[in-house]
Order: C-alpha cells, then structure tokens, then sequence
C-alpha cells in the first residue's frame, strides 16, 4: 500500500512536501458551477490550492488562507 506522503506535491515556494488540508467547495468564476478544490499546506503555513479533479495541474496560491488556518 503506498504512502499519502508519496502522493503529495511539494510546496512550490518553499520545497517543503505539502500536507492536505482537506477538500473546499468553491464556486467557479467561469460558469457559477460550484465544485471542489483541494488545499494543501506546508510546514511554513504557504497554503495552495487546485481543482479536486484535475491533480496533474499546478497549484495555484490560495486567495484566502486565513479562512483555513
């Protein structure tokens, strides 16, 4: 069985693996769609997010870090 930490990104500012902070349920700009986003964080509290379906894309920062603290 493979590890959660062998599935997590690094922290693209720091290098830092991530740690995942859950899932956050967002509404979308393009079309008003809500759907989810997973957060990650690393140990210097950087806080990033992507679109829950699409891992293989970057992580973008999160707008609103202070909301999951």
């Amino acid at each position: 069985m493979a590890d959660d930490a062998d599935d997590a990104p690094l922290c693209p500012e720091c290098g830092q693996l991530l740690k995942s902070g859950g899932l956050v349920l967002v509404k979308k700009d393009d079309d008003s769609r809500r759907a989810c986003r997973s957060l990650w964080r690393c140990a210097e509290r950087h806080t990033w997010w992507r679109w829950a379906d699409r891992p293989e894309e970057p992580l973008e920062v999160c707008p609103v870090p202070e909301a999951f603290r």
